[in-house]
C-alpha cells in the first residue's frame, strides 16, 4: 500500500486550494478581455442565454493556456511567501528537512500538470478553438435586434438608412419617417417620406414589412432617354401614396456555421495534423521552386535555349546547351545603333516587355510562395505552442515558490504584484518572440521558446539562492556588492556584546595588532608611491597580499570586538575595510597586460580610475597603521586625545 508522508499532504493541503482559488481568478480576468474585446459583436443582436453561455465555455477552455501559468505563479508565491511569513519554512528547515525536500510534492504535482497541459493543447484546445471561433463568427453574421432609435439615422438594416423624429411605443407606431434606399446602388437611391407608419417581421423572420401611411416616394430611374435636341435625359419617378407596404429582406435568424471550416484552419488541428499540413505545404514550395527554376532555365539568351531537349527511346533528355565561342568580344551596342531607327526602338520595347512580364511572373510566383511560407509558419507556431505551455508551467513553479520563500510575504499583496509583474515580462517576451516567427524574421523555434529560453535561468537562480538561504532581497548585501564593484567607502559597526565567552587577553591582542602593524608598513614600503601607466598595466598591485592584508584586518577586528572596554570597541571601528577591486590589478598576466597598454587611449581612463583606487587603498593601510598605535596605547593605558591629530 502506497503510504504518503505527512509533510507531502501538508503541502498539498496548503497549495491546492491556493491554486484552484487564483486559477480561477485568473481565468475570469482573461475571460473579461475576452469580453470586453467582443462585446460589440455580441450586444444587441437577441442572442439566446444558452448561445452565449456555450460561447464563454469555449473561450474559458481557449483561455487556460494563458491563465494557467499565472496561477501557478500566483499559488507558489503565496504557498511558501506565507509558510515563511508565519515561520512554518524555518520550522521544518531547523528540523533537518531541506526547501528541496519540502518543495518535492509540489514539483511532482506540477510535473503532472505540465502533462496534462500537453494533452490538453493537443486534444482539447483544437475542438473548444474550432467551436468558439465558429460560434463567434456565426454570431458576427447575425442581424442585429430591430431598434430604431427617436432622431437619428438607423443604418443596420443593410442598403437602408432610416429616420424616426417620435416613436409611440403603445401603439407601436413610428412618426415623420424619412427612407433612404440603395439597395439597388447610390447611383439610383430611393426616397421615402411618410407621416407614419409600423414596423414588423414576418413569421419565417427573413422580411421586414415597414407599413407606411400618408407619404411619397421619389426614385431617379435607371436609364436614360433621348431629349430635346437629341440630348439624353434622366427619369424621375414620384408618387404620392396614402398607405403602403416595403418588403425588405432581413434575416434575423442565427445561422451557425459549419465546423469543418475551423477545423481545416491551424487552431483546430493537433500535433499529427499539423505535422501533416506542414508536410504537405513544404512539398508544395519545393514543387513551386523546383518550377520557377526550371522556367527560368529554359527561358533563351539572346535567341540561344540554356538547354535542349531530345528525345531517344521516346525518352525525353535534358542537356546544356553548347556554348558559343567567339573570336573576339562582341560590341552589342555598336550592332543596335547601326540599325534603323524604327528597329532600335523596337529591340528596346521588346526587351522592356519580356523584362517586365519576366518581373512580374516571378513576382507572381514569389507572393505564391511567401503565402505558403506563411501558412507553414502558423502552423509550426501552433505545433510549438503545444510544448511551451507545460515548460511554461514549471518555469513559473520553479520561480514562485524559492521566490516566495526568500521574499517570506504571504495573502494577495505582495505576491499579486509580483506575479504580474513577471507575468508582464513573460507576455511581453512571448509576444515578441511570436510575432518575430510569424513574420519570418526569426525561426519560429527560436521565436516561440524565446520566453523560456529567458525565464528559465531565472527559475534556476532564484531555486539556487533558496535553496543555500542565500540573501537575494537583503539591502545590506546588495549595497555591499554596489560598495565593492564601485569602490565605496565601507564603515565598520561594533556592539558591546551581552554574553562574552572569549575574553581578550591584552598581551594576544597587542601580538596580533603589532604583527597587522608590520604587515601594512610592508605592503607600503613594497608600493610607496603611485605606479606608471605601463606598471599598472603589466603588474599592479598585488591581490594576494591584499586579500591576506584584508583577512588579518578582520580578525583583529573579530578578536577585539569581544572587549569589554567600550573605547577599544570604538576604536576598532576606525579600521577600514580592506576592499578587493578589480583595478588594482587588471589583468595578472603581463603580456596581455602589455597588449592592453598598447592600446592608450582605451587603458588611460582605466589607469586614472585603478590610480584614485589604489591612492584610497594605501590612505586606508595608513589610517589602520594609526589606529594600531592607537589601540596599542589603550591597551597600555597611555592613550590621550592629542593622538588623534597625530
Amino acid at each position: 500500500m502506497l503510504k504518503i508522508k505527512r509533510l507531502y499532504t501538508f503541502m498539498l493541503s496548503r497549495f491546492l486550494p491556493r491554486f484552484l482559488m487564483t486559477f480561477c481568478i485568473c481565468l475570469f480576468i482573461v475571460m473579461m478581455q475576452f469580453l470586453w474585446r467582443y462585446i460589440d459583436e455580441l450586444v444587441g443582436k437577441g442572442l439566446s442565454i444558452d448561445l452565449v453561455a456555450e460561447l464563454f465555455f469555449y473561450a474559458a477552455l481557449s483561455m487556460v493556456p494563458l491563465a494557467l501559468p499565472l496561477s501557478i505563479l500566483l499559488a507558489a508565491l503565496m504557498t511558501f511567501g506565507d509558510l515563511g511569513e508565519h515561520v512554518e519554512l524555518t520550522a521544518l528547515k531547523s528540523s533537518g528537512i531541506s526547501l528541496t525536500t519540502i518543495m518535492k510534492p509540489l514539483a511532482i504535482l506540477m510535473a503532472l500538470v505540465s502533462v496534462a497541459a500537453f494533452f490538453f493543447q493537443n486534444d482539447v484546445l483544437p475542438k473548444s478553438q474550432v467551436k468558439m471561433w465558429t460560434l463567434l463568427f456565426s454570431m458576427r453574421q447575425t442581424s442585429p435586434t430591430l431598434d430604431i432609435p427617436e432622431g437619428a439615422v438607423y443604418s443596420q438594416i443593410p442598403g437602408y438608412n432610416i429616420y424616426v423624429k417620435r416613436k409611440d411605443k403603445e401603439r407601436d407606431m413610428l412618426y415623420n419617417m424619412l427612407i433612404y434606399d440603395v439597395s439597388v446602388g447610390t447611383m439610383y437611391p430611393r426616397i421615402v417620406a411618410a407621416d407614419s407608419g409600423r414596423l414588423s417581421m414576418t413569421e419565417d423572420k427573413q422580411h421586414l414589412v415597414l407599413t407606411l401611411y400618408k407619404g411619397a416616394w421619389y426614385e431617379q430611374m435607371q436609364g436614360s432617354t433621348n431629349g430635346m435636341n437629341g440630348m439624353s435625359g434622366e427619369l424621375y419617378r414620384r408618387e404620392t401614396f396614402h398607405d403602403k407596404e416595403l418588403v425588405i429582406p432581413y434575416d434575423a435568424n442565427f445561422t451557425r456555421m459549419d465546423d469543418e471550416t475551423m477545423k481545416s484552419q491551424y487552431v483546430g488541428k493537433n500535433i499529427d495534423e499539423l505535422q501533416q499540413t506542414i508536410d504537405s505545404v513544404k512539398l508544395k514550395v519545393d514543387s513551386a521552386a523546383t518550377l520557377i527554376v526550371k522556367q527560368l532555365r529554359s527561358q533563351t539568351v539572346c535567341g540561344v535555349p540554356l538547354q535542349r531537349t531530345t528525345y531517344q527511346d521516346g525518352k525525353p533528355i535534358v542537356e546544356k546547351a553548347k556554348e558559343v565561342k567567339l573570336d573576339k568580344p562582341l560590341d552589342i551596342n555598336k550592332m543596335i545603333k547601326e540599325l534603323p531607327e524604327n528597329e532600335q526602338e523596337q529591340i528596346v520595347n521588346q526587351a522592356l516587355t519580356r523584362a517586365t512580364t519576366g518581373m512580374q511572373d516571378v513576382q507572381f510566383q514569389g507572393y505564391t510562395v511567401s503565402d505558403d511560407n506563411y501558412v507553414i509558419r502558423r502552423h509550426q507556431i501552433e505545433l510549438m505552442k503545444k510544448f511551451t505551455l507545460s515548460l511554461a508551467c514549471l518555469i513559473f513553479f520553479f520561480i514562485g515558490a524559492p521566490l516566495g520563500a526568500i521574499i517570506r510575504k504571504g495573502g494577495l499583496g505582495m505576491p499579486i504584484v509580483i506575479s504580474v509583474l513577471l507575468f508582464i515580462v513573460y507576455y511581453i517576451i512571448d509576444n515578441m518572440g511570436y510575432k518575430l516567427a510569424r513574420d519570418g524574421r526569426w525561426e519560429v523555434w527560436q521565436g516561440m521558446w524565446l520566453s523560456s529560453a529567458v525565464l528559465l535561468p531565472l527559475g534556476v537562480f532564484l531555486t539556487h539562492k533558496a535553496v543555500n538561504d542565500s540573501a537575494v532581497f537583503n539591502p545590506d548585501a546588495w549595497l555591499n556588492f554596489l560598495r565593492r564593484f564601485t569602490g565605496l567607502h565601507q564603515t565598520r559597526k561594533l556592539e558591546a556584546k551581552e554574553v562574552i565567552i572569549n575574553e581578550v587577553v591584552p598581551a594576544d591582542a597587542l601580538t596580533q595588532i603589532a604583527d597587522l602593524k608590520a604587515s601594512c608598513q610592508q605592503f607600503l614600503d613594497r608600493y610607496p608611491a603611485r605606479q606608471r601607466y605601463i606598471d599598472y598595466w603589466q603588474q599592479g598591485y598585488d591581490k594576494k597580499a591584499i586579500k591576506s592584508l584584508a583577512t588579518e584586518v578582520d580578525n583583529v577586528v573579530d578578536y577585539l570586538s569581544n572587549s569589554r572596554d567600550q573605547m577599544v570597541l570604538n576604536k576598532a571601528m576606525d579600521y577600514p575595510v580592506i576592499r578587493q577591486l578589480l583595478t588594482y590589478q587588471p589583468v595578472a598576466n603581463k603580456t596581455v597586460g602589455t597588449v592592453l597598454a598598447a592600446l592608450f587611449p582605451i587603458g588611460l581612463p582605466v589607469w586614472l580610475v585603478g590610480m584614485r583606487h589604489q591612492k584610497n587603498l594605501r590612505r586606508d593601510i595608513q589610517l589602520t597603521i594609526k589606529t594600531c598605535d592607537q589601540l596599542t596605547a589603550i591597551l597600555n593605558g597611555e592613550y590621550n586625545r592629542e593622538m588623534e591629530y597625530n
